[in-house]
């Protein structure tokens, strides 16, 4: 035991060695060969697990994150130890079955992306131009194969200590989104500049392809060994919350063994009295309780002071996706980890009563978003949870003159 101890340590100080020489300026190309060395015959989940504890031990998750590529290299040619998937995995309907079944449908179009690249660098008139944008605009999908992953695959494994790589996974993929919106608008606007455009949409290709062997490889065989049917079920039932990406499942995956108990202990479900709810200012029923919030043109999430998110609402038209699956988690873990020390900020300066609230406004397409953060705090002044609230005021922006109630009401004259 002792033995296995100290090679595990070792292991993680050439972790550390490498990640100084990438941070350094070495390329992957030359630091992979003593990664490969050191961690030949080791399994991806260790690799994880010693990532993990870099992070515990002050690392940045950018520059573990780093260490993806170097990853990528070694691990096509040497790894080992993937685990290997279980037999519901390749079921139809199953939610692995169907983020693999995306993956296949990514690399078709990046083998499109390919070709019209290739057409575009012999001729970059505008005709060739407007293939590379269609194919952009559908790898935008993307998101939605990433945002499953990180609303509903992600929450459940934290549950189970595995924090640092869906840390540095959620980094990957926002890096990606942005490399595909910026490309988009290069091409939008282009004004010349061939070989810059080639470049990013290569690196586009390329990252895409490292991240989908990274999720084939590493993320789902652990997530395969580690999640329970209960658990893979209930990301079968949200995922259509959130959307899919350039295909759709192939079928309605059934558990074989479902613990009905469990599941209703891990979403929170729970059941209450029929009997009104006493306010200042009136009774509800609980039932009317959840359909009023469910009915205000806002989304609305309480996050209490403990930082544990604990209720969502859930709007006809939600404009940030929410699962079930965020109940109980960290909300620092909500948000990619470039955010999150605005998060953190905006949080502390609610909870120590620096401000009683904080706003944001972005556009997103066609949607004007307006973000509020409020500080709930009870008739003492402590401080419960912060209250955020969302809402598209794109529509309310464009209300002009009058419209009273009183002439809406009035008889036709017909």
């Amino acid at each position: 035991m002792s033995e296995l101890l100290k090679n595990r340590e070792y292991r993680r100080e050439v972790l550390k060695e490498i990640i100084r020489d990438l941070h350094q300026g070495k390329t992957v190309d030359q630091v992979k060969k003593r990664f490969a060395q050191t961690f030949q015959g080791v399994s991806a989940t260790e690799i994880a697990e010693l990532e993990q504890a870099l992070i515990q031990e002050g690392l940045s998750v950018e520059e573990v994150q780093n260490l993806c590529d170097v990853h990528a290299a070694v691990f096509k040619g040497s790894i080992e130890e993937i685990h290997h998937a279980q037999k519901a995995e390749e079921t139809p309907g199953h939610p692995l079955h169907t983020f693999k079944l995306e993956n296949r449908e990514i690399e078709k179009l990046i083998e499109d992306i390919q070709v019209n690249l290739e057409d575009f660098w012999q001729d970059d008139r505008n005709e060739n131009i407007v293939p590379l944008l269609r194919n952009l605009e559908s790898l935008r999908e993307i998101d939605k194969h990433y945002a499953r992953k990180e609303n509903l695959l992600f929450p459940l494994l934290e549950k189970y200590g595995i924090t640092a790589p869906p840390k540095v996974m959620w980094g990957v993929d926002d890096e990606i989104r942005s490399a595909v919106k910026e490309a988009i608008n290069f091409l939008s606007n282009y004004h010349g500049g061939k070989e810059e455009a080639k470049q990013r949409i290569l690196a586009i290709i390329n990252k895409v392809n490292e991240m989908i062997f990274k999720e084939e490889n590493i993320l789902f065989p652990m997530a395969m060994e580690t999640l329970t049917e209960d658990e893979w079920r209930g990301i079968a039932e949200e995922s259509a919350e959130i959307g899919f990406c350039l295909t759709k499942p192939q079928g309605e995956w059934k558990p074989v063994n479902i613990n009905v108990e469990a599941k209703v202990q891990a979403e929170g479900e729970r059941s209450v009295d029929e009997g009104y709810i006493r306010f200042e200012t009136g009774l509800l029923t609980p039932e009317e309780i959840g359909l009023i919030f469910n009915t205000l043109p806002v989304d609305i999430t309480f996050v209490d002071r403990e930082g544990t998110v604990k209720y969502f609402s859930q709007t006809k038209e939600r404009i940030f996706p929410r699962t079930k699956t965020v109940i109980g988690r960290n909300v620092v873990n909500c948000h990619p980890p470039a955010s999150v020390h605005i998060v953190e900020k905006v949080v502390e300066d609610l909870q120590t009563g620096r401000k009683d609230q904080e706003e944001f406004w972005l556009r997103m397409g066609p949607r004007y978003v307006y973000i509020r953060y409020f500080a709930v705090r009870n008739t003492d002044g402590a401080y419960l949870g912060t209250l955020e609230v969302t809402q598209d005021i794109q529509p309310l922006q464009e209300i002009t003159g009058e419209k009273r109630l009183l002439e809406e009401m009035a008889p036709s004259n017909e």
